[in-house]
C-alpha cells in the first residue's frame, strides 16, 4: 500500500512507455516487467508513474531536452543531481517516501546528497537486472531505491535482492534480513578517511567540512579516524571509465537502430549523446578491453585497502549542486558538436587530447562516487551536514558488506537525525 514511483531508464513496466529520458524512445513500451519491478510489486508497493531523469541516464544532473528539467526542492534554481534526480525530488517533497533509481557512477548517491537524503548503491549483483539485462553497463550499474531513512532502504533491499534466472552473479544473503540487522550497532569500525578528489579536481570546502563532521561523530560513536586512501591513479581510472561510456553509448545506439529499424532517427538523440556515439565508434575493440582492464588492478588495490580499514568516507560530491542550464553545452560547443557529428571527426577529437578533456570534465564535479561502481563494492550517501544545501558524506564498505554499511548508517541516523529537515518550497 506505499505509493511509490519509478525512474524511467532500464526500469520496466509492461505496456507502459520507456523513454530513457529521450525523445527517440517516446514510444516504445515494453511487453514485460523487469524482475525488480515484479519484486516491487509483491512487495506490495503502488506504482503511480516514472521519474525524470537524463538522457540515456548518462549525466550527473537531470535536464533531458525531451522532458525539461528537474528542479531541487531545496532551491528551483539548482539541479537535484543525477541521474535519479527525478527520483530524489519527488521523495524530497514527499510525493512519495520511497523512489527507485539506478546507479552507474553516482547516480542513486549524487542525487541523494544534493537533496538531503539517503542512498545506498548494493554491490555489484545483489539486485536483479533480468530478464532483459545480465550486466549493466559492464557490471558497473545496479539499481535501488532512494529513502528518507535507513530502515526503509534496509527494507526494500530486503525485498528485492536475490538472484533472478540466468543471474551472472548469485551474492549470498545475510543471516539476517537487513531490516533485524540494523537495528544492532556495528563493532569498534576502523574508519579511513580522504578528501582529496582522485582526479586532483578542486573540492569545495563544505564537501570537506561535511566529511570532517562525520568523522567526528563517529569518533563519538568509538571508532577510529585515519586520514588514508587506497593508492591508484584517479585520472587513469577516470579515462577509463570514460571509455566505456563511449562504447556503451555506441552500444545503446546501435541496440536502438535494430529495436526501431527503419523508424530509427539518430538526430532524436541530444548532440552530446551523439558525439558520445562518434566516439565509440571511432574506438577500437581493443582500446576498449586494454583500458577497461585497469578497473581490474584498482580494484584488488581497494580489497586490499578494505583489509586494513572496515570503511571508507570520502565526500559525496566534489561541488554543491549545479545552477540549471550551466552544464549544458554552450553555443560555440553546440556549434563545434554538430560539424564533429556532420563530419564524423571522431579521430580528430581523439589525436587532438580534447577526449582526456572531456572526461575529466565530465566527472571534475562529482570524482568519488564511480570507484564503488568499477569495483562493484556498496557505498550509501548519508545527509549528515546541512548549510546552504544538504551535503552527503559517502561512505564505502568491502564486497557483499551492505550490512556493515546499513548498520553504521542506522547508529548516524539516530545520533544526528535528519528526518525532519526538509524544504520549505516557494513557487513565485
Amino acid at each position: 500500500g506505499v505509493p511509490f514511483l519509478i525512474k524511467d531508464l532500464i526500469t520496466a513496466y509492461k505496456d507502459v512507455p520507456l523513454s530513457s529520458g529521450s525523445k527517440a524512445y517516446k514510444d516504445f513500451r515494453p511487453n514485460f516487467d523487469s524482475e525488480v519491478t515484479k519484486r516491487y510489486k509483491k512487495a506490495g508497493l503502488i506504482i503511480l508513474g516514472k521519474t525524470n531523469t537524463p538522457e540515456l541516464g548518462l549525466l550527473g544532473y537531470t535536464e533531458p531536452e525531451f522532458f525539461g528539467p528537474t528542479r531541487n526542492p531545496w532551491n528551483l534554481d539548482y539541479t537535484p543531481g543525477g541521474s535519479s534526480g527525478g527520483s530524489a525530488a519527488a521523495v524530497c517533497i514527499g510525493m512519495v517516501p520511497l523512489a527507485g533509481g539506478g546507479d552507474g557512477g553516482g547516480s542513486i548517491r549524487i542525487p541523494s546528497a544534493y537533496c538531503g537524503l539517503f542512498g545506498l548503491k548494493p554491490s555489484r549483483g545483489r539486485v536483479p537486472t533480468g530478464p532483459h539485462y545480465g550486466e549493466l553497463w559492464q557490471g558497473l550499474a545496479v539499481e535501488h531505491v532512494i529513502t528518507r531513512t535507513v530502515r526503509d532502504s534496509s527494507l526494500i533491499l530486503d525485498l528485492i535482492q536475490g538472484k533472478d534466472v540466468g543471474a551472472p552473479y548469485d551474492i549470498a544473503p545475510p543471516n539476517k534480513p537487513y531490516i533485524e540487522i540494523i537495528k544492532k550497532p556495528p563493532k569498534k569500525l576502523k574508519i579511513a578517511i580522504t578528501t582529496r578528489s582522485p582526479i586532483n579536481t578542486p573540492v569545495h570546502p563544505e564537501c570537506i567540512k561535511a566529511v570532517e563532521e562525520a568523522a567526528k561523530i563517529c569518533e563519538r560513536l568509538g571508532h577510529s579516524i585515519e586520514y588514508d586512501e587506497p593508492k591508484f591513479d584517479g585520472e587513469r581510472l577516470a579515462k577509463s571509465y570514460m571509455m566505456m561510456y563511449f562504447g556503451e553509448v555506441a552500444a545503446e545506439l546501435l541496440a536502438y537502430k535494430n529495436l526501431m529499424g527503419k523508424n530509427a532517427n539518430l538526430n532524436h538523440f541530444e548532440l552530446s549523446t551523439q558525439v558520445l556515439n562518434l566516439l565509440g565508434n571511432t574506438y577500437k575493440a581493443g582500446d576498449f578491453v586494454y583500458t577497461l582492464r585497469y578497473w581490474n588492478d584498482v580494484s584488488r588495490i581497494v580489497g586490499n585497502f578494505f583489509t586494513k580499514y572496515d570503511i571508507w568516507i570520502t565526500p559525496t560530491t566534489a561541488q554543491p549542486p549545479a545552477l540549471i542550464g550551466s552544464q549544458k553545452l554552450k553555443k560555440w560547443e553546440e556549434i563545434a558538436s554538430y560539424v564533429i557529428v556532420k563530419f564524423k571527426l571522431g579521430k580528430l577529437l581523439t589525436l587532438s587530447g580534447m577526449v582526456d578533456e572531456i572526461a575529466l570534465k565530465n566527472l571534475e564535479r562529482v570524482p568519488f562516487t564511480q570507484i564503488a561502481n568499477v569495483c562493484g563494492i556498496p557505498a550509501m550517501s548519508v545527509p549528515l551536514y546541512f548549510s546552504d544545501f544538504p551535503y552527503g558524506v559517502h561512505f564505502m564498505a568491502d564486497f557483499g558488506r551492505e550490512d556493515l554499511l546499513l548498520q553504521l548508517a542506522h547508529q548516524l541516523e539516530q545520533e544526528k537525525p535528519w528526518f525532519n529537515r526538509r524544504p520549505t518550497i516557494s513557487i513565485n
